[in-house]
């Protein structure tokens, strides 16, 4: 079974204003290719951070959320 992941976005979901919402994680299989793809799409966003634990990508949506792109090393 693949992986999955749900992101819901819209008018009256919530309360929280927009851009209230700091350290949203979203683990990518290739952090290199979401960059890749969010720069082509003219998405201001960091270069890659990697560290032991993973390697990662940093950049805010245009309400000002903030997110993080994490790509699990692997435990081979």
């Amino acid at each position: 079974m693949g992986l999955v992941c749900s992101i819901v976005i819209g008018v009256g979901i919530t309360t929280m204003q927009p851009g209230s919402l700091e350290g949203l994680l979203m683990v990518v299989l290739d952090v290199k290719a979401v960059r890749e793809e969010l720069v082509r799409r003219g998405v201001a966003i960091s270069e890659i951070d990697v560290q032991p634990w993973g390697s990662f990508a940093y950049f805010r949506d245009p309400d000002g959320n903030s997110w993080s792109l994490q790509q699990i090393p692997s435990r081979t």
